[in-house]
Protein backbone atom coordinates (compact mmCIF):
# COMPACT_ATOMS: atom_id res chain seq x y z
CA UNK A 1 0.00 0.00 0.00
CA UNK A 2 1.13 3.74 -0.75
CA UNK A 3 -0.22 7.00 -0.28
CA UNK A 4 0.71 7.87 -3.86
CA UNK A 5 -1.52 5.52 -4.95
CA UNK A 6 -4.30 6.33 -3.54
CA UNK A 7 -3.56 9.70 -3.63
CA UNK A 8 -3.36 9.34 -7.46
CA UNK A 9 -6.65 7.21 -7.53
CA UNK A 10 -8.34 10.05 -5.82
CA UNK A 11 -7.15 12.79 -8.05
CA UNK A 12 -8.58 10.23 -11.16
CA UNK A 13 -11.61 10.14 -9.57
CA UNK A 14 -11.82 14.05 -9.30
CA UNK A 15 -10.88 14.16 -12.41
CA UNK A 16 -7.72 16.55 -11.72
CA UNK A 17 -4.42 15.94 -13.73
CA UNK A 18 -1.57 14.81 -11.03
CA UNK A 19 1.94 14.42 -10.85
CA UNK A 20 4.77 13.49 -8.21
CA UNK A 21 7.58 15.53 -7.43
CA UNK A 22 6.92 18.10 -10.44
CA UNK A 23 4.30 18.62 -13.20
CA UNK A 24 5.74 18.21 -16.91
CA UNK A 25 3.50 18.23 -19.09
CA UNK A 26 1.49 21.53 -20.42
CA UNK A 27 -0.16 22.74 -17.38
CA UNK A 28 -3.99 22.52 -17.20
CA UNK A 29 -6.50 24.93 -15.89
CA UNK A 30 -5.74 22.91 -12.35
CA UNK A 31 -3.58 20.23 -11.36
CA UNK A 32 -2.07 18.69 -8.29
CA UNK A 33 1.71 18.01 -7.77
CA UNK A 34 2.44 15.04 -4.92
CA UNK A 35 4.98 15.72 -2.78
CA UNK A 36 6.55 13.16 -0.68
CA UNK A 37 7.08 14.12 2.72
CA UNK A 38 7.61 11.43 5.82
CA UNK A 39 7.55 7.49 5.94
CA UNK A 40 7.89 6.62 9.33
CA UNK A 41 7.00 3.81 11.46
CA UNK A 42 4.44 4.16 14.47
CA UNK A 43 2.89 1.98 17.39
CA UNK A 44 5.32 -0.86 18.09
CA UNK A 45 4.66 -3.91 20.04
CA UNK A 46 7.23 -6.94 20.47
CA UNK A 47 9.44 -4.02 18.21
CA UNK A 48 7.64 -4.35 15.43
CA UNK A 49 6.20 -1.44 13.67
CA UNK A 50 2.60 -2.05 13.46
CA UNK A 51 1.83 0.94 11.45
CA UNK A 52 3.31 2.73 8.26
CA UNK A 53 2.60 6.45 8.49
CA UNK A 54 3.11 8.27 5.09
CA UNK A 55 2.66 11.62 4.76
CA UNK A 56 2.41 13.95 1.29
CA UNK A 57 1.68 17.50 0.39
CA UNK A 58 -0.52 18.23 -2.40
CA UNK A 59 0.53 21.61 -4.17
CA UNK A 60 -2.58 22.26 -6.18
CA UNK A 61 -2.45 25.16 -8.52
CA UNK A 62 -5.59 26.62 -10.51
CA UNK A 63 -6.50 29.92 -13.15
CA UNK A 64 -9.65 29.86 -11.16
CA UNK A 65 -11.32 29.70 -7.93
CA UNK A 66 -8.58 27.73 -5.80
CA UNK A 67 -11.20 27.81 -2.67
CA UNK A 68 -13.48 25.65 -4.43
CA UNK A 69 -11.02 23.55 -5.57
CA UNK A 70 -9.29 23.00 -2.19
CA UNK A 71 -12.29 22.37 -0.77
CA UNK A 72 -13.40 19.56 -3.38
CA UNK A 73 -10.34 17.89 -2.87
CA UNK A 74 -9.81 18.00 0.92
CA UNK A 75 -13.60 16.56 1.14
CA UNK A 76 -12.93 13.36 -0.88
CA UNK A 77 -9.34 12.78 1.07
CA UNK A 78 -11.41 13.07 4.79
CA UNK A 79 -14.28 11.23 3.41
CA UNK A 80 -11.80 8.49 2.35
CA UNK A 81 -10.40 8.41 5.71
CA UNK A 82 -7.00 10.78 5.14
CA UNK A 83 -5.92 13.11 7.73
CA UNK A 84 -5.07 16.21 6.62
CA UNK A 85 -2.43 17.95 8.96
CA UNK A 86 -2.01 21.53 7.28
CA UNK A 87 -3.46 23.32 5.02
CA UNK A 88 -2.18 26.69 3.45
CA UNK A 89 -2.49 29.36 0.46
CA UNK A 90 0.97 30.11 -0.60
CA UNK A 91 -0.29 32.50 -2.98
CA UNK A 92 -0.51 33.74 -6.55
CA UNK A 93 2.12 33.05 -9.14
CA UNK A 94 1.61 36.43 -11.60
CA UNK A 95 4.27 34.81 -13.53
CA UNK A 96 1.72 32.03 -13.86
CA UNK A 97 -1.54 33.16 -13.44
CA UNK A 98 -2.08 30.10 -11.08
CA UNK A 99 -3.26 30.32 -6.99
CA UNK A 100 -1.18 27.73 -5.52
CA UNK A 101 -2.40 25.95 -2.22
CA UNK A 102 -0.74 23.08 -0.07
CA UNK A 103 -2.85 20.65 1.77
CA UNK A 104 -0.26 18.01 3.63
CA UNK A 105 -1.83 14.82 3.71
CA UNK A 106 -0.94 11.57 5.81
CA UNK A 107 -2.61 8.11 5.61
CA UNK A 108 -1.89 4.98 8.14
CA UNK A 109 -1.43 1.51 6.54
CA UNK A 110 -1.22 -1.96 8.60
CA UNK A 111 1.93 -3.54 8.80
CA UNK A 112 0.34 -6.95 9.55
CA UNK A 113 -1.20 -9.03 6.53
Amino acid sequence: MSILTDINAVMDKLGIQVETGIFTRNAPEQYVVIIPMIDTFEIYADNKPLQDVQEVRLSIYTNGNYTALKNKIVRKLLGMEFTITDRYYVGYEEDTGYHHYNVDVANYYSMEE
